[in-house]
């Protein structure tokens, strides 16, 4: 299993780990399967999440758990920073007119969690420690769960989505590296520093090669790391480097390049192992009752369930009624409801500011991750009721628009202006009719001669 796989089947492999919709269920079989190991061989799994290996002299003799936070997620954080110049550059963002309104509704869907858990955790008396965490919403889980259900919604409102989560991280970065990061220590960061900037020079010289580019990416991630600041950071700041637009002779940029090698890594392996190591929380009916009666843990749930619908949708609105944004003329409001709440999927983000904010109280980090997968189920199953009845509406207007009673190869909606049109469909519903008339008729026949 370990051998090289043939070229077709790892292609084929690859692609998979492309798709949003493949990734996403990976990442939720991996948070199950972490839920499963904890609670049926807890200790097997509080010993393999403590397992450290790493050179110590080099300060990375780190657990797994931490391997996985801080190194695999560095990766998922790198294919953000892509995508993320990649919307600057080429995308949504880089028009003030169209970015304004998805750029609003993610910071207004960042805000209102933050105020809800403030005022829900607080009013009990709860810490604020853990304010950010229902600020995030996971990429991966929620393009997945719009891609499975929404076949027939329109694309605007994947692009609107997609716009949403990368401003959403952008966001989300800045507050682990300005809130979550420990006491720094200046000589690692100068060397990361200078090691970006080396970075930059090299791919500002045209210099081609996994072999320059791989190792200096571990110095920078290694001395990032020792510094204070989240390692994660080094992956979105060399992400957003790599240049995203096309020059002359060029099918696609470095940027996407890089981002379609890397993907499958991200998706299949980096995400999937930091699930696998953070969502193990023990679930009982005890624990699941906390999740309701801690202040912190209920601020989490609501943050993600009514905060985020509420900021998303009310940024959305205020944006498109007092400025001189609007909304994409494919979509209507339901859809941005639907989505506003598929944004409440927090998930690998949450789980990962979880742990930062309660790093000084392991109970309570093992309840607040309770709490986001509470949070991000109830929301996806929410969104998933939402999306479905969309989904259903456009799914009716396609096969409306599609219909071609008379068969001539074009759609009946383009001719029901025309005469011609009308004198086909009623020789199709005459000739119907008559065939119904003659089976009519021999069945009355068949009863007459069967004496009924």
């Amino acid at each position: 299993m370990l051998d090289r796989l043939p070229l077709p089947e790892r292609n084929f492999v690859a692609d998979a780990l492309r798709a949003e919709t493949v990734g996403g269920v990976l990442l939720l079989l991996a948070a199950v399967a972490a839920l499963i190991w904890s609670n049926t061989l807890h200790h097997s799994y509080e010993a393999v999440s403590d397992f450290h290996f790493g050179p110590a002299a080099l300060g990375l003799h780190l657990s797994v758990e931490h391997w996985t936070a801080d190194g695999l997620l560095a990766v998922f954080f790198f294919v953000a920073g892509i995508e993320l110049k990649r919307e600057l550059v080429a995308g949504e963002l880089r028009t003030p007119a169209a970015a304004a309104l998805p750029v609003v509704a993610a910071l207004c869907g960042m805000a209102v969690p933050a105020v809800v858990y403030t005022v829900v955790s607080g009013a009990a008396g709860g810490s604020l420690k853990g304010w950010a965490v229902p600020t995030a919403t996971d990429i991966a889980f929620a393009l997945a769960v719009l891609a499975v259900i929404g076949t027939a919604l329109p694309a605007a409102l994947r692009a609107f989505l997609l716009t949403l989560a990368v401003v959403d991280d952008l966001f989300a970065i800045l507050i682990i590296a300005i809130f979550f990061s420990s006491s720094l220590h200046i000589a690692p960061l100068l060397g990361s520093l200078a090691g970006l900037v080396a970075f930059w020079l090299l791919l500002r010289a045209g210099v081609r090669g996994w072999y320059v580019y791989v190792p200096l990416a571990v110095v920078i991630w290694a001395l990032m790391s020792n510094s204070g600041v989240h390692a994660t950071i080094a992956g979105v700041a060399m992400g957003l480097m790599l240049r995203c637009t096309t020059r002359e002779g060029e099918r696609r940029s470095p940027g996407e390049h890089i981002e379609h090698l890397v993907r499958p890594l991200s998706a299949g392996l980096a995400v999937p192992l930091f699930a696998l190591f953070s969502a193990g929380v023990v679930v009982s009916a005890g624990s699941l009752r906390d999740v309701f009666d801690r202040p912190e843990t209920l601020g989490v749930v609501l943050g993600l369930v009514v905060g985020k619908t509420l900021g998303v949708f009310g940024g959305t609105w205020l944006a498109a009624r007092f400025t001189r944004a609007e909304l994409n003329a494919d979509l209507s409001w339901p859809d941005v409801l639907a989505v506003s709440t598929l944004a409440g999927i927090g998930f690998t983000v949450s789980l990962l500011i979880g742990e930062l904010a309660f790093s000084d109280d392991p109970r309570l980090a093992d309840e607040a991750k309770a709490a986001v997968l509470v949070g991000s189920l109830t929301a996806a199953l929410l969104a998933g009721i939402l999306l479905k009845l969309r989904n259903d509406r456009y799914r009716a207007l396609t096969d409306d628009e599609e219909r071609d009673e008379d068969g001539d190869g074009i759609p009946d909606i383009y001719e029901r202006d025309k005469p011609a049109y009308h004198l086909r469909m009623a020789e199709i519903l005459e000739a119907k009719a008559a065939e119904h008339r003659r089976l009519a008729r021999l069945g009355r026949d068949a009863g007459d001669s069967d004496g009924t």
